[in-house]
């Protein structure tokens, strides 16, 4: 008999199938899958899915879950017939800002490991005949994406599950999930309760109500997105037979908003030209309501919201003028507030999990990473942007949820700038100094909902005061938007006086009790059993000593540590790793206090003056803290600094915030004080070396290949998680390395995700990037081959040019900790 889980997927569409799949060959036979609707076409957003894969994104994850997807349904069939044809990808542009948009596409696929070129126009014609020539500037091709028969594909992948034991219900609504003792136990339908031991919900558009049955927000915006297929195109008569349907690539005029594929003779075209549609789920049919001959997630076609699409199309492509509209409809899907899937776990409910807001161009990769996680306990890809714990609450309000979602699907095409914030909703989380920040002019970008200062206008007249070395180059368009050079003379003055930095949006997490110690022990790298007042930087680790983070641990107390953690995901796993006994409580006080980052060589003299307390060097020694009072308020100063300079992170509670920023400004007047922002911090902690976790380094890499084995305490005696997957890997033995690069010209700034080459062929990509300031020229961070060392030349590729670049000895500032230690 069978040991392996009883598992539960809710949902037949491309996910659910593909799960299914993904389980069973593993191994795991005990595998229901149920679905309201009927089978096959259960009428969720896979039966009209338009099955373009375009692999390439922003995002390394979203990029290999695509290529999976790829490579998997090329593998499949359906009695012979494809569920994947590779006819290749084509964006064009239309205007310059597009053609230089698709070059940095063009820099992504290639960090990525995906095959892709810019052509130029006639090119793009000779792929895609039907293109106007006069219209394009050139285009972005990638031979390896395709067309996805998503309908057929889970007819492929429900057959080869059910042969490894899986079985298969439609017809079958979930009316409720059963739970004891913390745990899913079975789901129920109206035919009774279906015993499981694992739930996972792959319910597309329906999973915020499959969530709120454990009382799990799912923050997910079913969005009606309009879809036609055109009447006979004489230009496509004889150029397919119904087998294989299309040879043209898809094509994407991102330009406005459109999509298109071929069917035989005719063409589907998809559009976001229109104005959000939000769907109110309760209108739809449900449960007996969804018969062979409904499509609940097909919604009548509004034919003046395509009208515009029409025209632009029939511009592009004059051999619809020939034509007309044969059918259409308003397709539902699932959109998020940042655009990628919800992936995890109930906080409240152990065993119920969610796949949703997947679309087909990712489903195979998101099966098999769900799969992993269930069987192994991990996935090989990282999945930290795709976690349902990503968001922190205020983001899941439906409020937030609704309007964020409908704003990702209005630029879904546009070219959006790295630093560029959403306008709205703003002002959400804003710190306790944000009145003084106003007066300084702060011009605030926007994370995770908080308010942050990237630079302040106040500081415009410092500019002139730089020393010529401090100077920084004129940048191109696009690396100056959402920068300024002020950032230089803040830079300037943290280097050389004294200046103060909002640190409030860091997560804080107190972990407290008597099993505190013990916890963090398990859970991190470092040595946490050390006097009170110590404070320790660690790594936790998976169970295959991969980066889930990098934690800065205070111990305040026998029984309570203050943890500076990388945001909600690190919340999330304390807490799930926590005794079940009570022995230890974590809470989040990120927002009940706030955080000053003083730093600069005259931070000493400001702070002195203000306080009786202790803050020489013997006073409070480099990486120890100490409650104090400075100027009357009650801080907690921890000498740290992460801009690799003298100073202190200065914490108290959120009411005396603006007490202690005031206090601080009016006594360090003479010594030259000011307020600084996010891009002088950025170019300062890359000038030190410091890394960013998520985007410097994820569960992908251990941390020897990340240059941080020294946060690894070997001679620890209490065990952690992922040690022994550390066994035998050390500095040496690692085969790619996190490097520190200098751009040769001394000007051109990159922002990250840029291919690297070494001897002229890809080798690696950039993480973080920044211009230093302090040395006079622009600074990446980059993953390459271990062979690339110190004075190995390098090439960046920057918008389709070749930046030369040199890989260099970090830290580039301070190597001898003298001005942090001083």
């Amino acid at each position: 008999m069978s040991t392996t889980p009883r598992v539960v997927i809710i949902g037949a569409g491309i996910v659910g199938a593909n799960l299914a799949d993904e389980l069973t060959a593993r191994g795991w036979d005990r595998v229901t899958v149920v679905d309201q609707g009927p089978l096959p076409l259960t009428g969720g957003s896979t039966s009209h899915a338009p099955g373009l894969v375009f692999q390439t994104n922003a995002s390394k994850t979203m990029t290999a879950l695509a290529s999976y997807t790829v490579e998997k349904l090329k593998g499949i069939d359906v009695d012979g017939a494809w569920c994947f044809n590779q006819v290749g990808g084509l964006e064009v542009a239309t205007t310059p800002e597009r053609l230089a948009d698709l070059h940095r596409k063009q820099g992504w696929a290639t960090s990525w490991g995906v095959e892709a070129q810019v052509v130029d126009a006639e090119e793009c014609v000779r792929l895609h005949p039907l293109v106007d020539r006069d219209r394009i500037l050139g285009g972005l091709h990638i031979p390896s994406d395709g067309l996805a028969k998503a309908s057929r594909a889970v007819v492929a992948l429900a057959r080869r599950a059910e042969a490894r034991g899986a079985r298969f219900q439609g017809s079958t609504r979930v009316t409720g999930i059963e739970q004891a003792g913390g745990r899913v136990t079975g789901v129920r339908t109206p035919d009774g309760v279906i015993p499981a031991d694992l739930v996972v919900s792959c319910a597309g558009f329906w999973g915020v109500e499959l969530g709120a049955m454990v009382g799990m927000d799912v923050p997910l915006l079913p969005l009606a997105h309009q879809f036609v297929w055109t009447g006979q195109v004489p230009d496509l008569v004889g150029r397919n037979d119904e087998l294989s349907e299309a040879s043209l690539p898809i094509l994407r005029h991102q330009d406005q908003d459109l999509y298109y594929r071929e069917r035989v003779d005719c063409l589907g075209i998809g559009s976001y030209a229109h104005r959000p549609m939000p769907v109110d789920l309760r209108e739809l049919p449900q449960g007996d309501g969804v018969r062979e001959s409904s499509m609940p997630s097909m919604l009548p076609f509004t034919e003046e919201d395509f009208a515009p699409a029409w025209e632009q199309s029939q511009l592009l492509l004059p051999s619809l003028r020939a034509t007309k509209i044969d059918n259409g409809f308003n397709g539902v899907f699932s959109f998020t507030p940042d655009g990628g899937p919800l992936i995890g776990e109930s906080r409240d409910v152990a065993g119920f999990w969610i796949a949703e807001a997947v679309w087909v161009t990712h489903s195979a990769g998101v099966g098999r990473a769900v799969a992993q996680l269930l069987v192994d306990g991990r996935s090989e890809i990282d999945l930290h942007g795709c976690d349902v714990h990503r968001f922190e609450d205020v983001q899941l309000a439906p409020e937030y949820v609704s309007e964020t979602s409908q704003q990702n699907f209005v630029e879904i095409y546009d070219v959006i700038h790295p630093l560029q914030p959403r306008l709205s909703p703003r002002n959400l989380r804003v710190s306790p100094f944000q009145a003084r920040q106003q007066e300084l002019g702060a011009v605030f970008l926007e994370a995770a909902g908080w308010e942050r200062p990237h630079w302040y206008e106040a500081n415009a007249p410092l500019v002139e005061e730089l020393p010529t070395e401090w100077v920084p180059p004129e940048r191109d368009a696009w690396s100056a938007q959402f920068h300024s050079p002020i950032a230089a003379a803040e830079a300037w003055r943290t280097r050389t006086a004294v200046a103060m930095y909002d640190m409030t949006p860091l997560k804080r997490l107190e972990v407290s009790g008597p099993g505190a110690l013990g916890l963090l022990q398990r859970l991190t790298t470092g040595e946490m059993d050390k006097s009170v007042g110590a404070v320790t930087y660690a790594l936790a680790l998976d169970e295959a000593g991969g980066i889930r983070s990098d934690l800065t641990v205070a111990r305040l107390g026998e029984q309570l540590f203050q943890v500076g953690a990388n945001g909600p995901l690190d919340h999330d796993y304390l807490q799930r790793q926590a005794p079940a006994d009570g022995s230890v409580q974590i809470r989040d006080i990120t927002g009940g206090t706030c955080c000053i980052g003083l730093w600069g060589p005259r931070a000493r003299d400001l702070v002195q003056r203000l306080s009786a307390d202790d803050f020489s060097n013997d006073g409070l020694k480099y990486f120890r803290a100490k409650r104090a009072r400075i100027g009357g308020v009650p801080v907690t100063a921890m000498r740290l600094s992460y801009v690799g300079e003298l100073g202190w992170e200065l914490y108290t509670s959120a009411d005396n915030g603006q007490r202690l920023w005031d206090v601080l400004w009016a006594a360090g007047q003479d010594l030259g004080v000011i307020a600084a922002g996010r891009a002088a911090f950025n170019s300062l902690r890359l000038e030190k070396g410091y890394r960013a976790w998520g985007h410097d380094m994820t569960t992908e890499h251990n941390p020897y290949e990340a240059g941080l084995g020294f946060a690894v305490r070997t001679q620890k005696k209490a065990d952690f998680v992922g040690r022994q997957a550390l066994a035998g890997i050390g500095d040496d033995t690692v085969s790619r390395r996190l490097s520190c690069l200098t751009i040769d010209d001394g000007r051109s700034v990159v922002l990250g995700h840029e291919p690297v080459l070494v001897d002229g062929h890809p080798a690696g990509y950039v993480t973080s990037a920044a211009f230093g300031h302090t040395v006079g020229r622009p600074i990446a961070y980059a993953w390459l081959p271990a062979s690339a060392t110190v004075g190995t030349e390098v090439e960046i590729e920057y918008f389709g040019t070749r930046i030369p670049a040199t890989v260099a000895t970090e830290p580039l500032v301070d190597p001898e900790m003298t001005r942090l230690r001083g």
